[in-house]
């Protein structure tokens, strides 16, 4: 590595990183296939709006029972061995899937406890893979590489759903068995990554140890306004877990519709990521995430009221772009703010408040769809999140007036 590095440096030349970006684009494009065919075929198989929030609330359920367990094993074990034995969990469930749609066996207890291993293993593998990366990279390069990362993600999430939604007119088994095959490969990426270990910390595990990375959010006001902005909104507009209604019985366009309408917020989320790790945000970039929430919450209400395929796309394509912005602000926030040997159970914490609130957002989506009907319920998410907007500027000042990123390194 240059022992000098600059804040512009080409992240292709740290091979540990490339290896890093592959394995996530494979987990999450295998992630993203098959939340595509769950939700169509759970869908599919009961016609019920409830079903499909009790798919999210089977992958929140395990993330919040884990959320401090995971995040004391990523600061106390080998973090690569950790993602590694998760994500072939996850590949597991993916191929059980597999062969019960084959032989014909599965129901929706079985398909929501698959659901539910899955969510086991990312409660381990999301937060232990996010705290691998500062050890991957000069510090100087890490808001660049944030983006570079969620880039990643977006890249696969925008195939992920397109790709599922396609394969699975064709074959609902062989997007399961493919989502297996991309969870071992992302295993055996991770594996070949080489980096100087870190002597973990043998604490005591007890009650402080576990609840560390609670009280460390709590008591730093960017990270716990940046995390609990990203929770409420993710929380509250949960469109998601709607699409294949949206799909199916408003835009008549069938699984390969509802794969398109998965992957356009990863499209905006995608080429946003790429402008911001070419262009890091090095002024008002607090006030940016709070721009970025606002645009998700309107975005998330012109989507929610559309009759127009089109307009619906370009609404979904713009939610994404604006999500995305938040995220580099948050992950980088955390990253840089946060010491080493607490960076697991800070992640994991972080992981519960954001990345599962998208779980229980669909949950309570679904339940507000059963109850008021489907166009309400997005509806009410959309304001919602303009509402926590206006409040949390009032909340957390200091995180509106925050400029450069590079400058809240510590």
């Amino acid at each position: 590595m240059n022992p000098q590095p600059d804040s512009a440096a080409w992240l292709g030349q740290y091979r540990a990183f490339v290896l890093f970006w592959f394995a996530r684009v494979f987990a999450s494009l295998a992630l993203q296939m098959m939340v595509v065919a769950v939700g169509w075929q759970v869908y599919d198989m009961t016609g019920r709006a409830l079903d499909l929030g009790l798919v999210g609330l089977a992958q929140f359920v395990p993330a919040f029972l884990l959320v401090l367990v995971a995040g004391a094993v990523a600061d106390r074990y080998d973090r690569s061995r950790v993602v590694r034995l998760a994500q072939m969990t996850e590949g597991t469930a993916a191929l059980v899937l597999a062969v019960g749609t084959w032989q014909g066996f599965l129901t929706r207890d079985l398909i929501l406890a698959l659901v539910f291993m899955v969510g086991a293993g990312r409660a381990f593998e999301a937060p232990t893979l996010m705290a691998l990366l500062p050890r991957l990279i000069p510090l100087p390069v890490l808001p660049r590489a944030v983006a570079g990362s969620a880039s990643a993600n977006q890249a696969a999430t925008i195939a992920g759903p397109a790709v599922g939604g396609l394969l699975y007119v064709f074959s609902p088994t062989l997007v399961y068995a493919l989502s297996a095959a991309l969870f071992f490969g992302a295993s055996i990426l991770i594996a070949l990554i080489r980096i100087e270990q870190v002597a973990p910390k043998r604490e005591k595990v007890d009650f402080a140890a576990l609840f560390a990375g609670i009280a460390f959010i709590r008591n730093n006001p960017l990270i716990l306004g940046a995390t609990s902005l990203d929770m409420f909104a993710v929380l509250f507009a949960g469109a998601t877990a709607l699409m294949p209604i949206y799909a199916k019985d408003i835009f008549h366009v069938g699984p390969w519709g509802l794969g398109l309408m998965r992957a356009m917020p990863a499209v905006g989320a995608l080429l946003m990521a790429i402008a911001l790790a070419r262009w890091p945000l090095v002024r008002n970039a607090g006030r940016k995430m709070y721009l970025a929430v606002a645009l998700f919450g309107i975005a998330t209400i012109v989507f929610a009221l559309s009759t127009s395929f089109a307009l619906s796309l370009l609404a979904l394509f713009v939610l994404g772009a604006g999500d995305m912005v938040s995220v580099v602000v948050r992950q980088t926030l955390v990253q840089v703010q946060t010491p080493d040997e607490m960076l697991g159970r800070v992640i994991s914490v972080n992981a519960l408040f954001v990345g599962t609130s998208n779980q229980l957002g669909e949950f309570r989506a679904g339940v507000f769809a059963h109850i008021v009907g489907t166009v309400p319920a997005v509806v009410f998410g959309g304001v919602a999140t303009l509402l926590i907007v206006g409040l949390w500027t009032k909340l957390f000042p200091d995180l509106l007036n925050v400029q450069s990123l590079q400058k809240e390194m510590r």
